[in-house]
């Protein structure tokens, strides 16, 4: 597992977006952005059951990452790994967190009670900080 430098921790701690590229079952890139949080030196993320980067991961559970800073364009991470591990224990509790972070509100406003939210968390396998 590679480390995610001190210097660009900020990109994944702060409110800022991630770029998740997963691959389709043609092999084919698909990219969708995503809020980001860190646990250790784990990416986590959080979705909802049945979208298309659910059904990508779950076939092939490579990812790269690409996080940049908003206040500086030329500062960024690409980050490649693969998911160790996806559950939907916590996961409500997790958007709730998330929500807080990227929009100051206790709670996700967007909950729809037909989903299943699922938290995924990424291993670094190679990690570039840039800026």
């Amino acid at each position: 597992m590679k480390t995610i430098p001190e210097s660009h921790r900020d990109l994944l701690t702060g409110v800022t977006f991630a770029h998740l590229a997963t691959l389709m079952k043609d092999g084919a890139p698909q990219v969708t952005p995503v809020w980001i949080d860190i646990d250790g030196e784990i990416v986590v993320f959080n979705t909802a059951e049945g979208r298309l980067k659910t059904r990508n991961l779950d076939r092939d559970g490579r990812v790269a990452l690409s996080i940049q800073d908003p206040q500086n364009p030329y500062r960024y991470l690409q980050i490649r790994g693969r998911v160790i591990d996806r559950t939907h224990q916590g996961a409500d509790a997790h958007i709730d967190k998330l929500a807080k972070k990227y929009l100051g509100l206790d709670a996700y406003p967007y909950r729809n009670p037909a989903e299943q939210r699922v938290v995924y968390r990424i291993e670094p396998s190679s990690v570039q900080a840039y800026g």
